[in-house]
């Protein structure tokens, strides 16, 4: 059983809430500006709410008085559910498959599926901050790189495809004040979820994770900045090779929607602690549109390219998860191939979408 709900939670007629055993999945996206506090300690002082689930880079400790506290991994054990009739998830998704909270969703899914399980799940949907724009092949869960859906609607999707029959309850992303009050970025979802601009690049510089150069993990800015000692020699990379800079349209990493600054920055934590890495600061300029996986490709293979000793990227695959991209990283392949690949791929995605859809505006790709 599926519904869409257009009303706030706790406004919601259903008997499973008034009287049922409560758990909820949140983090700590889930404060209210209108309430002054997080959902769960209204849920807690209204409802029965028995448990609370916590993924990583969540808030810790004793949270509500009598309500027991787990932490989890990448899902919930099913143990912990078997004496509880609704479930409540509250995560912010930030509209690629690499989020954690994505991960966590599909494996709860397909544990309450093939369990056998009857319970009532309600997810509270939110904005997707990194809108509606679409990247990328589709992976293993069926998601592209960047999927432009919200986490209502990547719930939708879920339990579609896995044909599911436990009971499945979206509330609007529209029903609830929070959407209205803050901007979806505003609390971060995890610690290296910077604001506004870390979307605009996450979907692309997330795949530096599955190499030895930084993605800017331990500055002030995670995915906009990337480096690695080894890079120094790069001071002089557009002197000897006749750029006039690496904004010049010629340039190999040059991308008309941003800004490349060479620059150099010191990890406090995270791949190269307190060693000064030598790179490159990405600035998006507004108003236009930035593909972050097709820059990303490129960028990744130019780092190979020039440190083919350096370099290590034998853990892009289970980010990439595609064939054609890691040829394309690898230099088998050229740059026409892998962009009408991309394409492709995004256009079968738009087409396959569209029935999971649960608002007026639809995804769109960079053309």
């Amino acid at each position: 059983m599926f519904s869409f709900r257009t009303t706030p939670l706790l406004e919601q007629p259903d008997l499973v809430l008034k009287d049922g055993r409560l758990a909820m999945l949140c983090n700590q996206v889930a404060w209210h500006p209108d309430k002054g506090e997080y959902h769960f300690e209204a849920i807690a002082r209204e409802r029965n709410l028995v448990r609370l689930f916590m993924p990583e880079h969540s808030l810790y400790g004793e949270c509500c008085p009598g309500v027991e506290l787990v932490e989890i991994g990448d899902s919930i054990p099913l143990e912990y559910l078997k004496d509880i009739d609704a479930l409540i998830i509250e995560l912010q998704d930030v509209g690629s498959r690499y989020c954690t909270a994505t991960r966590t969703l599909l494996k709860l899914f397909y544990d309450l599926h093939h369990s056998g399980s009857d319970i009532s799940v309600y997810v509270m949907d939110g904005i997707n901050s990194s809108g509606r724009q679409v990247e990328g092949t589709m992976g293993v869960m069926g998601l592209p790189h960047r999927h432009g859906l919200t986490f209502g609607e990547i719930a939708n999707f879920f339990y579609y495809e896995l044909n599911a029959k436990f009971h499945l309850h979206i509330i609007s992303a529209e029903a609830e004040k929070v959407n209205k009050d803050l901007m979806p970025w505003s609390i971060p979802p995890f610690s290296d979820f910077a604001g506004l601009f870390t979307s605009h690049f996450y979907s692309g510089q997330c795949l530096w994770m599955g190499t030895n150069v930084s993605y800017g993990h331990g500055t002030t800015r995670p995915f906009e900045q990337f480096g690695a000692p080894f890079m120094e020699p790069l001071y002089d990379f557009n002197r000897k090779n006749g750029f006039r800079n690496w904004n010049d349209p010629a340039n190999p990493l040059f991308d008309d929607s941003l800004y490349v600054r060479w620059c150099r920055f010191e990890p406090a934590y995270g791949i190269w602690k307190d060693e000064v890495c030598f790179g490159f600061h990405l600035m998006f300029i507004p108003g236009h549109t930035y593909h972050a996986l097709n820059h990303a490709l490129r960028l990744i293979r130019f780092a190979r390219e020039q440190f083919p000793e350096d370099f290590r990227y034998n853990g892009l695959e289970p980010f990439l998860q595609d064939n054609m991209l890691f040829s394309y990283i690898t230099g088998e392949i050229d740059w026409e191939l892998t962009s009408e690949h991309i394409k492709t791929e995004e256009q079968k995605w738009l087409r396959k979408v569209k029935k999971y859809l649960l608002y007026g505006d639809s995804p769109w790709r960079v053309k």
